[in-house]
């Protein structure tokens, strides 16, 4: 319960994919204070008790609901959509939260290389938000936010829901969290916005293709900005966005040469194998368990023709 909040968008009241020929399910005055009770990114297809076997019957029609649409009256294309994220609760499962990873075949930055589907189901302290175990010594330290955070495209038609877009979208930045204050481009009148595919926890990079996916209620405040003109989504943050994953500091590997996304892969497929060799880990369970908490970063872009992606894991995961 939100007593803050004018209005409540429930679990039911969600879509999948861009159209902007969606009725509303509300319209709200600028300013408003409204609460999103949004789903996981499976829909609730995966649960606690759901096993590998779940992945694989996935049914891909039913992927990253997102809650809304909101008319926000007043909002013209030219405008930006304020959106100052409040707060995210997760939603109580057996008086736990509960999220989950996920090898997905076909779909992540090592795809090729991981042909197998595989998952592992979370379960927090909702109240406390301590670190998530993984096994008996990982701990993954905890930072929810929305993956997916956008306005509907001025193109008419249904557009999946999988891809950033320029309005927003599938952003999975993980530093869209409480306190930070979004911007969007309008392109339809009302904005006509949309949020959920929530997370506990993940990685800049998301680099298996899922984070802890975890059902959240997350409260927002929209407002507008007339005449913005925005070309690309922008945030601010109100202060350092990896004091969470910091205090032991990083194993970090590293990719270099001419193709940046090469490099990435390189970068990733090292500290797996790391992971492997240090930990004994299964080298899918090193996969999915990076793609929670490291971090990808581009070190260098300009001494061509090599270029350097690192990738940073954070020690205090097992320290």
């Amino acid at each position: 319960m939100c007593k803050a909040c004018n209005y409540t968008i429930h679990g039911a009241q969600h879509h999948f994919g861009w159209d902007n020929s969606l009725a509303p399910v509300l319209r709200a005055e600028p300013g408003s204070t409204i609460l999103f009770h949004c789903n996981d990114s499976s829909a609730g297809q995966l649960g606690p008790s759901s096993t590998v076997a779940d992945v694989t019957a996935l049914d891909f029609g039913k992927i990253n609901p997102v809650s809304g649409p909101i008319y926000v009256e007043g909002a013209a294309p030219g405008d930006a959509l304020k959106i100052t994220i409040e707060s995210f609760a997760p939603r109580l499962t057996s008086g736990a939260g509960f999220g989950w990873t996920a090898n997905i075949p076909g779909f992540g930055l090592l795809a090729d290389q991981f042909t197998e589907a595989a998952l592992h189901v979370w379960k927090y302290d909702a109240a406390s938000m301590e670190p998530a175990l993984w096994g008996r010594d990982g701990r993954v330290p905890l930072k929810p936010f929305a993956g997916t955070i956008g306005n509907a495209l001025a193109e008419p038609g249904l557009h999946s829901v999988v891809p950033p877009r320029r309005v927003g979208g599938n952003l999975d930045i993980r530093d869209l969290n409480a306190g930070v204050t979004l911007y969007l481009p309008v392109e339809v009148a009302g904005a006509l916005f949309s949020v959920g595919d929530t997370h506990a926890a993940q990685g800049d990079g998301e680099v298996c293709g899922t984070a802890i996916e975890s059902p959240m209620d997350v409260v927002l405040t929209l407002d507008l900005v007339k005449g913005a003109n925005l070309k690309t989504p922008r945030f601010t943050t109100p202060g350092p966005v990896t004091r969470h994953l910091d205090a032991k500091g990083y194993e970090v590997t590293t990719g270099i040469g001419p193709d940046l996304m090469s490099a990435a892969r390189d970068a990733v497929a090292g500290m797996v194998d790391l992971l492997c060799a240090q930990r004994g880990m299964a080298a899918v369970d090193a996969y999915m368990l990076v793609s929670t908490c490291g971090d990808l970063r581009i070190s260098e872009i300009v001494d061509m023709p090599n270029w350097v992606v690192s990738f940073y894991f954070p020690r205090c995961v097992f320290e």
